[in-house]
């Protein structure tokens, strides 16, 4: 039997960590760290019900929900229905205009969802992927982290306990909630996308860059943020620390120099602050899904119709991504033993 097609993914260090490989796997034979791992086929403790000793039992659904496997979109505005800025009229500790926790504290609060998977963070920075249960909650995860933890991962026991799940994340994350929505689960019932160019891994984002090139102590950040070309670093002391974003962009994990998805093409709500002002979200709709839900939160809401500078910085954007990863997917794939790619089609 063949191995999984997640096997290439992992070989050549593209694995994007999402977590859907060690949500989804029936044996429990991938567990995902700074990339997915296969268990040790030797160990049998690991082994939760009769698998042979590959591991592996040639199910293969790993493969329908990897998000490098499934490759990427060409025109990822394609499928934009609406695009509007917005802030949530409880906005107070938000990123920006505190759009993604004004909805799943609405929803939670009108009963819509039982569960959203998210990540909180600690005094020191520290993330941890959690399962949100509550409006409370929610008011754990406010704010950007700009480390990556295997979101996707959490679904595992989300599936078990709960049956209307929203998941937030960024494009690789978002991604494979798609697939696993598709193939394995309805229970996803929302899936909200971040905008991202680059995430870190918590070393370097913790341990190098804000340390040595930053020159803060990282329990003195409030915030942090990518904008207007700097990586900015906000302190208690009421102080702000900028550097280029060239500066730090060395230090993001690997697979995100491969990746072509910046708006999360793949969600039914896209959410950043790119488009909009200052102390604004831009939101872009892209399925009906995101539509129904969207307007079950948006008495909570305050819109601004036509935001400036709008989609055409968004575009910028998407292209400048595009144009410093695309040719090294394109070098990846050709190693692939399976076609993937991008492909000319609309979600």
């Amino acid at each position: 039997m063949p191995p999984p097609k997640i096997a290439e993914v992992i070989e050549y260090d593209v694995c994007a960590a999402c977590g859907a490989c060690e949500a989804v796997c029936p044996i429990g034979a991938v567990t995902v760290k700074k990339a997915a791992e296969i268990r040790d086929p030797n160990d049998l403790s690991l082994y939760e019900k009769g698998a042979g000793y590959l591991v592996c039992e040639g199910c293969l659904i790993c493969s329908r929900i990897c998000p490098v496997v499934d490759g990427f979109i060409e025109n990822e505005l394609a499928n934009v229905r609406k695009f509007f800025a917005a802030r949530s009229k409880d906005s107070a500790g938000s990123q920006d205009g505190g759009v993604t926790s004004g909805i799943l504290k609405t929803l939670f609060n009108k009963g819509e969802i039982d569960c959203a998977v998210g990540v909180t963070r600690n005094e020191k920075w520290e993330p941890e992927v959690v399962l949100l249960t509550s409006a409370e909650d929610v008011e754990r995860t406010r704010g950007t982290k700009y480390t990556s933890d295997p979101v996707v991962a959490a679904l595992r026991e989300a599936f078990e306990k709960y049956d209307r799940i929203a998941v937030v994340g960024v494009p690789c994350q978002v991604h494979s909630a798609k697939l696993i929505r598709d193939n394995v689960s309805e229970k996803i019932v929302l899936i909200l996308g971040l905008l991202c160019m680059e995430s870190f891994h918590q070393e370097a984002m913790l341990g190098k860059i804000i340390p040595e090139i930053m020159k803060v102590k990282i329990e003195d950040v409030t915030k942090m943020e990518f904008t207007k070309g700097k990586f900015w670093v906000y302190t208690s002391d009421g102080e702000v620390h900028t550097v280029p974003i060239k500066d730090v962009a060395k230090y993001a994990r690997n697979p995100c120099h491969h990746c072509c998805d910046y708006t999360s093409v793949f969600a039914d709500i896209s959410i950043g602050s790119v488009g909009a002002p200052d102390g604004w979200n831009s939101v872009f709709i892209r399925t009906e899904i995101g539509e129904k839900y969207f307007d079950m939160v948006l008495d909570e809401m305050e819109i601004m119709e036509d935001p400036k500078p709008g989609l055409e910085l968004v575009g910028k954007l998407i292209d400048t991504k595009r144009k410093n990863n695309a040719e090294y997917f394109a070098e990846i794939c050709k190693k692939f033993t399976f076609e993937t790619g991008i492909r000319n089609e609309v979600v």
